[in-house]
């Protein structure tokens, strides 16, 4: 057969393989035009996405002012309906916890001060809030503002506060400053006990993650008598301990953090102790 009619078979053949052929080559077309269109859709989404942060920005005279990499800080207007503690309010958006900062849990020294200086400030006001996402029990964590002054380092100035920072940010140098500024003036938080230098640090073993249970230790030196007094460290886990005149030491459960925290030891009559690394 092949041989009797070689030009039909020939033909056959090209006709069948200019066929395959041109099916490949419209199946190519088609998902290079779809690739091209794919691109085109996401460059239409990121010009969108650029043109909805500068319609916020426009709108609301806010908007997002600070882009770092994947970072977009909002800032927005909201009114304080509840001041419930030194460093949580109630907003009409919801609880929001100030960043940067820790004070007092309830019974603790100056807890009422800190709480009455945000009341006094804030209460019933509307204030600027600088957004930085959320926490793990859905409070809103960020930076406040009333008449341009930042709340979180007013707190911090009058001693209300310490410094309590996971991550720093573009704030943290100012308020690492006023702290230093408060320490110094011995404002309320940093007011020096009658005990103060009495305790020193030997050592502190500390182990994050794994097991840690009574696996951190801490060792202090007493060269008074013996001193009723509160440790804590910088996520107010609090424990009172009578510390004994000489070697003084105290078995943890994953409390220090190793990257990074402070021990402040603590009496009636003010600081006795502090040490951050």
């Amino acid at each position: 057969m092949v041989l009797r009619y070689p030009g039909k078979v020939v033909s056959a053949r090209i006709s069948k393989f200019d066929s395959w052929s041109g099916r490949a080559s419209s199946f190519f077309k088609k998902r290079k035009n779809w690739a091209f269109k794919k691109e085109m859709i996401r460059g239409k989404k990121m010009k969108l996405k650029t043109i909805l942060i500068l319609l916020l920005i426009a709108i609301s005279g806010f908007g997002y002012y600070h882009l770092t990499g994947n970072a977009v800080y909002q800032q927005t207007i909201v009114n304080v309906t509840r001041v419930i503690d030194g460093d949580t309010i109630e907003t009409d958006i919801g609880h929001i916890r100030l960043l940067g900062i820790n004070t007092p849990e309830k019974k603790q020294p100056y807890y009422q001060e800190a709480k009455d200086f945000l009341i006094n400030q804030i209460q019933g006001k509307q204030i600027q809030l600088e957004l930085h996402g959320k926490d793990k029990y859905s409070r809103y964590l960020g930076y406040i503002f009333y008449n341009n002054k930042l709340i979180n380092k007013k707190l911090i100035e009058q001693g209300f506060a310490t410094l309590y920072y996971y991550d720093k940010d573009s704030h943290y140098e100012e308020m690492q400053k006023a702290e230093e500024e408060a320490r110094k003036n011995e404002k309320g938080l940093w007011k020096k006990s009658s005990s103060y230098g009495c305790i020193s640090i030997v050592s502190l073993e500390y182990k994050d993650g794994g097991d840690c249970k009574n696996q951190e230790q801490l060792k202090l030196n007493n060269k008074c008598e013996e001193i009723n007094a509160i440790i804590k460290d910088d996520a107010n886990h609090i424990y009172n301990e009578n510390i004994q005149s000489g070697l003084f030491v105290k078995n943890y459960s994953c409390i220090w953090n190793d990257a990074g925290d402070t021990i402040y030891i603590r009496d009636s009559s003010g600081l006795i102790l502090f040490w951050r690394y």
